[in-house]
């Protein structure tokens, strides 16, 4: 009897220790890893189960890691971590986390294509959101065979961007964020803006190359389908566009307060007081307002413009030589008063 007590309280203690260690382990389990606010742990090709404990420490503010130690210590996830962006919440329970670590469901990041004047630009700013680098980006798209490959030259290919904000995974290489962005162009280039841009006897590269132009003349929103109406009149009309941003961009030289007959003696494929139409291609990556404004731009009779004399960022409209010659001497004016040159 005494063997059989004996037996029966060990049991009940044993039972009693593995139905304690189950509870503490459920509660380590299901237990979140106090995570202070809803954040992203970024996992890199090369870090090892210490280092994503230390980012989960540092970047994330955990508090809390033993059910997350004792999970890994259960499974060959140490062995087999991927990279990527988890978007972690303070009520995420530690197995949850655990699994999507160890599954590699990563959570998609927001990126934003920005309106930038160069294709090195772009890529700086994108890579900052992406754990490609910008190197690998830029290498692509100066790559002729790779932008041929596309529909695009090393001229164009700023136009097949089209500035949003995008849900991708933080580990696209560069080749699929290109790609990505070409569908998001054809998808932009629905049937309806194709058809605006042909009857204008355009293509969707000369609508973002002429966007481009009008973006660098205004960043007022109204008065973009105005300015955008002036130059399809030139371009119909057989006038030279005479678009000084184009000739910045052909020289580099962004920050040129005035342009001067030196600047436009320069023979670059973009100086369109040299060469008649359009120039090869976008002088920045334009956005969709820019782009818009083209499609949907103000049918009006004026051919001229002019910066207004108050610098307000607008302009004055001219049908003639006359009246463009009067707006030109106010502006000059205000310039030399400023002491702009």
């Amino acid at each position: 009897m005494k063997n059989k007590k004996a037996i029966y309280i060990v049991g009940s203690i044993v039972l009693l220790v593995l139905i304690g260690s189950i509870a503490c382990a459920f509660l380590l389990f299901s237990t979140p890893l106090k995570i202070e606010k809803a954040t992203y742990l970024y996992i890199d090709n090369d870090d090892n189960i210490d280092s994503v404990y230390t980012k989960l420490k540092k970047d994330c503010h955990a508090s809390s890691l033993a059910g997350l130690r004792l999970m890994t210590a259960c499974s060959n996830y140490a062995d087999n971590i991927h990279a990527g962006a988890y978007k972690l919440e303070p009520s995420e329970k530690t197995w949850h986390i655990f699994h999507r670590l160890k599954s590699g469901h990563q959570s998609p990041v927001r990126l934003t294509v920005p309106s930038v004047r160069t294709i090195g630009a772009l890529a700086k700013s994108v890579s900052r959101r992406l754990m490609t680098d910008s190197a690998s980006i830029a290498k692509l798209l100066t790559d002729s065979a790779y932008c041929a490959g596309l529909g695009y030259n090393q001229y164009t290919i700023p136009s097949l961007f089209i500035p949003n904000t995008y849900e991708v995974y933080w580990t696209i290489d560069a080749d699929e964020f290109i790609k990505r962005m070409k569908k998001e162009h054809d998808l932009f280039w629905n049937k309806e803006r194709t058809e605006k841009a042909k009857s204008i006897g355009f293509t969707p590269e000369e609508v973002a190359t002429l966007a481009s132009i009008v973006e660098e003349e205004t960043a007022n929103k109204a008065e973009k389908p105005m300015v955008a109406g002036l130059y399809i009149n030139r371009l119909h009309t057989g006038m030279p566009l005479q678009a000084d941003p184009t000739v910045k961009f052909g020289l580099q030289e962004f920050g040129l307060k005035r342009i001067l007959h030196k600047h436009l003696e320069v023979d670059s494929p973009y100086n369109t007081y040299k060469h008649e139409g359009l120039p090869p291609g976008p002088i920045r990556i334009p956005s969709i307002d820019g782009l818009e404004s083209v499609l949907n731009y103000v049918q009006h009779d004026y051919l001229y413009m002019c910066a207004k004399e108050d610098f307000s960022g607008t302009h004055n409209f001219a049908k003639n030589w006359n009246e463009h010659l009067a707006n030109a001497r106010r502006y000059q004016q205000a310039l030399n008063k400023r002491n702009i040159r």
